[in-house]
């Protein structure tokens, strides 16, 4: 069945009576939004199944080991543990560090939203591919990189703020100029006419309007800043403690279970805050979205507007100079420059029990299953919500698919340790075992890219489909994937690079003889001597190469669609 050039609306079609399979189809509002009618026949086993089968997945595969591990460790000395002051200077730092954090990534990341909503800029997609480089980025990368720039490898709070704020501006700025692009500059046109500045036609027009954007891309920093691991890994060398890097020292290296359950706790009830303001935001940008674009919007900047643009040369730079300290570093021993690390990744007999190139290999092969499994249950999830009448149903099933984002990596690997032998085949020996855990990560990143694709399909066109007969699934088959196909397509590619980077919970399920890159690079890390340093620089550069070309690739197939991300 073809999709139609024109879409037919559902009162031409009600014109015509009930349709072919004796279905009758949805009425719509001019604005495309649909009203209460009856749908399509099977539209509710649709539902019902397709529903099921995500939750049944985050159930099995997040919900049970979470709760199991909670209730293994959620017993003496919880209380203690809550009491103790350490517990909190842990939980103020976290805090801390994501607070500025976020403030610091909104203030980089406002100039470059502003130069790409309002500014004529040759390549655009190139400019959107070298400020989504950090995002994708290893945290592990990040941190080696932050250690390359500033020269040491003494413990330093100052570079976690910075390191966490470059690996989040892409968010803000892509984020933000999302919905500034959406904005009719007439509105600020009409307030600098009225003798209004063009800092106080910004702070009083511009910037009220932005602020659901602002709003949703802070709650996700603030989320991803709270959980960083890598990063504060690397940087925080032990004496700069995070709630995540607790989790993980006391799960692995103290087996301390209640105390790892009380911090997982704490961890949770932030993210679910976190959540509830993105969804609150969330919410309310959809709203402005329906403000139409306008193309005189993007014009060459005059006077004052160059301010902005020289503020987002400056971020580019910064952007780029922890890149270039590690491509550098990666070549540059103590005894000069070198390429020892990189001849070193080919052999075997140090402290991996296998080669960099198989590592490599390793990391290609999880990533590929990760992706494939993710993108299966995502564009499921994102049927189902948009199949959704009750928009509180659909917003409590959306934030329960989040979760995974907050929740510690260490948390979840742990947890299928203790439970998935319970499963017929022991799920604990297979290697999808590594890819099921990236799977959880990277799904809530693909179901943000391709859900608001499909919200913005007109539902009359799938009215105009149920009238010719098609029946639930071949509307989903030959008219919302058609036009979600790109968003498809990008979100594999954002999910196959963020898996190739995963590290929180690859690093405690991956087996000594499979390791995958990050993995590699972190015992290297654990190691004394040059060659080992300069192996992991190595491998640092080699993924952060990889996942630089896969940004490429994937901003030259993204359609130019409202999504979130």
């Amino acid at each position: 069945m073809a999709v139609p050039d024109e879409p037919v609306t559902a009162d031409d079609a009600s014109a015509n009576g009930a349709t072919a399979n004796g279905a009758t189809a949805n009425r719509a509002r001019p604005d495309g939004t649909a009203v209460s009618g009856p749908r399509p026949r099977g539209h509710a086993v649709f539902i019902t199944v397709g529903a099921a089968l995500v939750l049944g997945f985050l159930g099995v595969f997040f919900a049970w080991p979470v709760v199991a591990i909670l209730r293994l460790g959620l017993g003496s000395g919880l209380g203690a543990v809550l009491t103790a002051p350490e517990t909190w200077r842990i939980v103020a730092f976290t805090l801390g560090q994501a607070a500025a954090s976020t403030v610091l990534a909104i203030v980089a990341g406002m100039p470059l939203a502003y130069l790409l909503a309002r500014v004529p800029v040759p390549g655009k997609a190139l400019l959107r591919a070298l400020i989504t480089v950090p995002f994708v980025l290893p945290t592990l990368v990040v941190g080696m990189a932050f250690r390359a720039l500033l020269g040491t490898a003494e413990p330093n709070a100052w570079a976690i703020v910075l390191a966490n704020a470059f690996f989040n501006v892409a968010v803000v700025a892509r984020t933000v100029s999302g919905l500034w692009t959406q904005l009719d500059p007439r509105a600020t046109d009409a307030a600098r006419s009225l003798g209004a500045g063009p800092f106080r036609a910004f702070r009083t027009v511009t910037l009220p309007a932005l602020r659901p954007a602002l709003w949703s891309a802070a709650a996700v920093v603030f989320l991803f800043c709270s959980t960083s691991f890598g990063v504060v890994l690397v940087l925080g060398g032990g004496r700069y403690r995070t709630l995540e890097t607790e989790i993980y020292l006391r799960t692995v290296r103290l087996l301390d279970l209640s105390g790892a359950a009380a911090l997982s706790l704490l961890q949770f009830a932030a993210v679910l805050a976190a959540l509830a303001v993105a969804a609150v935001a969330r919410g309310r940008r959809e709203n402005v979205l329906a403000l139409r674009r306008s193309r005189a919007a993007v014009r060459r900047p005059s006077g004052v507007e160059w301010v902005p643009v020289g503020c987002a040369v400056v971020v580019l730079g910064a952007l780029a100079a922890p890149i270039v300290a590690l491509l550098v570093r990666s070549v540059n021993a103590r005894g000069g420059w070198s390429l020892a690390g990189y001849r070193a990744l080919s052999g075997t007999g140090g402290v991996l029990d296998v080669s960099g190139w198989q590592a490599a290999w390793n990391s290609l092969r999880t990533a590929t299953d990760a992706t494939w499994m993710s993108l299966l249950l995502g564009v499921l999830a994102c049927l189902v919500l948009t199949s959704l009448r009750s928009r509180w149903a659909a917003e409590l099933m959306d934030a329960a698919l989040m979760l995974p984002l907050g929740v510690s990596a260490v948390t979840v690997g742990f947890g299928y340790l203790v439970t998935l032998h319970v499963l017929p085949g022991d799920l604990r020996t297979s290697p999808l075992l590594v890819p099921f855990a990236q799977a959880l990560v990277i799904t809530p990143l693909v179901i943000r890219t391709i859900l608001p694709v499909l919200r913005s399909v007109d539902r009359r066109v799938r009215a105009a489909a149920a009238t010719l007969g098609a029946g639930p699934w071949r509307i989903r088959r030959e008219v919302d994937l058609p036009l979600a196909g790109r968003a498809v397509v990008t979100a594999a590619g954002f999910g196959f690079v963020v898996a190739l980077g995963e590290f929180g919970a690859t690093g405690f399920l991956a087996r000594p003889e499979a390791p995958t890159l990050p993995v590699a690079i972190s015992t290297l890390l654990s190691r004394p001597g040059e060659l080992n340093t300069q192996m992991a620089y190595a491998a640092c550069a080699l993924l952060m190469l990889v996942t630089a070309g896969a940004v490429l690739v994937i901003e030259t197939l993204r359609s130019d669609s409202s999504g979130e991300f």
